[in-house]
């Protein structure tokens, strides 16, 4: 497995193609947290897999997996069309809208389904409800957020004519906390729910960068029966976890850092590393097999040029990379440093690069003390 990966590696490499094809389409990622997007939501549910693995316990996500693998939820926040645009009705096919279509850089086809067992959040119609969207990377755009018609039934795929013409909810450039590159950062603002709506509906998301064509969509199963954030289908499938704080209770505080840097990230007014100077990195799982995987890390430039950089992290697990291609690596035990090649060491003001490695052991589905320096 790992010389059939680093052969399409060379290959790739050798025509330039491949390369050019990931990082036009890996430029952002993001998905709805609150109310949770199917695929955030299985990747939750399946968290608890031994040796790091994603094994959902809920049957559709479970059924997901079976159907297009864990690929997708190890990257549940890459439900993108590049060449989007801000296209929403007739742009994606009917019944293909909560996967973004096939033409994203994942296959999330098999989220689908028409099922009335995917995990859903409990909402109170009319409510005030603060959304949150994951800012697993930083850019402008607008959020929509589309509800189903009462004559919409979870029994049928989504199709365009079953959501309301109009958005419920629409901002630009909402407030971010948190975040880049952590499964807890984000986008939030504080919406009124749609009134007279009752029991299964889907909210419907469109993410439209302002700086790109890139256009992220999602669906985020709900249930309007009078609760207040609460979630079932996680876990053993029906014990509601604990709902997320109301829109007048502030976020945690920065005593508690987010899963990544040691250095608490900075807050919403100050721009994150990477985006006014100097670089920061993305770490991706694309593919596992028994007793190994593959990766890939993205390189961000801020708004000046990179000419050189260096990455750095640390497994959780005790993991090593075996084979690293589009960059120059040295390790010691958990520690991987990785520093550019002489043909990608130069990255123009916000834009980035992308190098890929294969690792053994459990699969980690984020890596520690994840940093990017530039010379």
């Amino acid at each position: 497995m790992k010389r059939k990966l680093l052969y399409a590696a060379a290959v790739l490499l050798a025509t330039g193609v491949g390369v050019t094809v990931v990082q036009s389409q890996a430029q952002a990622h993001g998905a709805m947290m609150v109310p949770g997007s199917r695929t955030y939501f299985c990747w939750k549910d399946g968290l608890s897999g031994s040796n790091g693995g994603i094994v959902p316990k809920n049957p559709a996500c479970a059924a997901a997996v079976a159907q297009g693998g864990t690929t997708p939820l190890y990257n549940w926040f890459a439900v993108l069309r590049s060449d989007g645009g801000g296209r929403t009705t007739g742009f994606i096919p009917d019944g293909q809208l909560c996967s973004g279509g096939t033409g994203g850089p994942y296959n999330f086809t098999a989220y689908n389904a028409a099922r009335t067992d995917w995990p859903e959040t409990h909402l109170t119609a009319g409510a005030s409800l603060r959304f949150d969207y994951n800012n697993w990377a930083k850019h402008p755009g607008t959020f929509s957020l589309y509800v189903t018609k009462d004559s919409w039934s979870p029994t049928r795929p989504l199709a365009w004519s079953d959501l309301e013409s109009t958005p419920f909810s629409q901002v630009v450039n909402p407030e971010s906390i948190g975040g880049p590159g952590t499964n807890d950062g984000r986008y939030s603002w504080t919406a009124r729910l749609p009134s007279n709506k009752s029991g299964k509906h889907i909210i419907y998301s469109v993410w439209s960068r302002s700086d790109s064509q890139e256009t992220f969509y999602g669906c985020s199963d709900v249930n309007f029966d009078g609760g207040n954030g609460q979630v079932t289908g996680i876990g053993d499938g029906t014990t509601p976890t604990t709902p997320p704080p109301g829109p007048t209770t502030p976020p945690p505080g920065p005593t508690t850092p987010p899963p990544g840097p040691t250095t608490p990230p900075p807050g919403p007014t100050t721009p994150p590393p990477g985006t006014d100077s100097g670089c920061s990195a993305m770490y991706n799982v694309t593919g596992s097999w028994g007793g190994g995987f593959q990766g890939e890390v993205m390189v961000h430039a801020g708004t000046t040029p990179v000419s050189k950089w260096k990455v750095s992290w640390t497994f959780p697990g005790g993991q090593t990379v075996s084979q690293l291609w589009s960059g120059k690596y040295s390790g010691s035990g958990s520690l991987a440093t990785v520093s550019n090649e002489s043909w990608n060491g130069s990255i123009a003001a916000n834009s980035h690069t992308t190098f890929g490695f294969t690792g053994t052991g459990s699969v980690p589905a984020t890596v520690q003390n994840l940093s990017c320096t530039t010379a």
